[in-house]
């Protein structure tokens, strides 16, 4: 036996090309996912944007993939959600205390925006690509469509978010 060979055997998590295909069309979906998710936050001057989402999403279709090609359970696959969700709940936390020293509470959307990239990338880590994709477009139009209503129906809110994002 050669030296490669241990080296070789290192390497076979993808063991042929179909696999390999497969696994690289999941993680660059959940990256281009969350990629647009992130331009939307990034477009509204909000912190975590682009590389934030991408990352957020990508990860969580990771933790999903590893197990699977481990051959673990669904069940045991469930309390790797289990661990993402708080893993993120972590993160979301943290957008929101950064936010300014006013009184009113900000980057609870930031929070949630994370919180639903993680999901968009489980969801493509599952191979349920369709599935994420309409989340995607779910959640852009509650982000934008939905921004234009709520400033509509409190202009103050508006001020507000133009001025935070002069800052």
């Amino acid at each position: 036996m050669h030296w490669w060979s241990g080296i070789l055997n290192d390497f076979s998590d993808l063991p042929d090309l179909t696999r390999l295909i497969q696994i690289t069309f999941r993680l660059t979906v959940a990256a281009g996912l969350g990629g647009v998710l992130g331009l939307e936050r990034e477009r509204a001057g909000k912190s975590a944007g682009l590389r934030t989402h991408m990352l957020v999403s990508l990860g969580a279709a990771l933790f999903i993939v590893i197990p699977q090609q481990s051959g673990l359970s669904n069940s045991d696959s469930s309390r790797v959600i289990q661990g993402i969700v708080s893993g993120i709940g972590f993160l979301g936390a943290g957008a929101i205390l950064k936010q300014s020293d006013e009184a009113k509470v900000e980057g609870l959307t930031t929070a949630a925006g994370l919180w639903l990239t993680a999901a968009v990338g489980i969801a493509a880590g599952y191979g349920r690509e369709s599935t994420a994709i309409l989340g995607t477009f779910l959640a852009l139009i509650i982000l934008s469509a939905f921004q234009h209503l709520a400033d509509r129906i409190d202009p103050a809110e508006e001020k507000r978010s133009k001025k935070s994002k002069e800052h």
